[in-house]
């Protein structure tokens, strides 16, 4: 039977504690964090609320300078999509709610309004205006379906559209994986 001397016990019991020591006084990086108030559209998935810049979790809006086709001729989708979310938040306080940060330090947040069950996130992709980036896979079903939003025509999926654009800004898709990935992230010393 193999068995490691004193000071290899010693050393790896040090490394434990070690290890325990970071997980404790990082674990508040990663705590929950809600905001309330009036927000300001950035676009079609991007607010400021209480100074905060928020991205919401796990959808993804045209670009701004985005176009999409309709009709057989082009329209700017992005402008739209951030129309339609100043639309649904337009006198409204918002709650958000998140945890994780993308490389950007924007919060990723489900929002929603205090008169709606439905959060901000799943409307804007129930309405066509925000495809699927993680999350809300029935609410865009269901926009494809009804030929709400963008899908009354042609367009391309924003990030497909960065990538074409040579916008090396893409963003990481909001799913299990990349929650774990970030959370880790977040844990590291900065």
């Amino acid at each position: 039977r193999f068995r490691l001397p004193c000071w290899a016990d010693y050393l790896l019991t040090g490394a434990i504690c070690l290890l325990l020591l970071v997980f404790v006084t990082r674990i508040e990086r990663v705590s929950s964090v809600s905001n309330e108030g009036r927000a300001r559209v950035n676009d079609g998935d991007t607010i400021t609320l209480a100074g905060n810049r928020i991205r919401l979790q796990g959808i993804d809006a045209p670009e701004l300078q985005q176009s999409c086709t309709r009709d057989g001729a082009d329209y700017a989708c992005g402008r739209e999509a951030m129309a339609a979310l100043q639309a649904l938040v337009r006198g409204s306080d918002l709650r958000c709610e998140g945890w994780e940060r993308d490389q950007y330090d924007r919060l990723l947040a489900v929002c929603s309004t205090g008169n709606s069950a439905e959060s901000i996130n799943a409307a804007m992709v129930r309405a066509g205006w925000a495809v699927s980036f993680g999350a809300y896979q029935a609410e865009e079903r269901v926009a494809r379906a009804a030929n709400s939003g963008m899908w009354q025509g042609e367009f391309q999926r924003p990030r497909d559209w960065r990538q074409a654009h040579r916008r090396h800004d893409l963003d990481q898709k909001h799913d299990w994986w990349a929650t774990v990935r970030n959370w880790f992230r977040q844990l590291a010393w900065p």
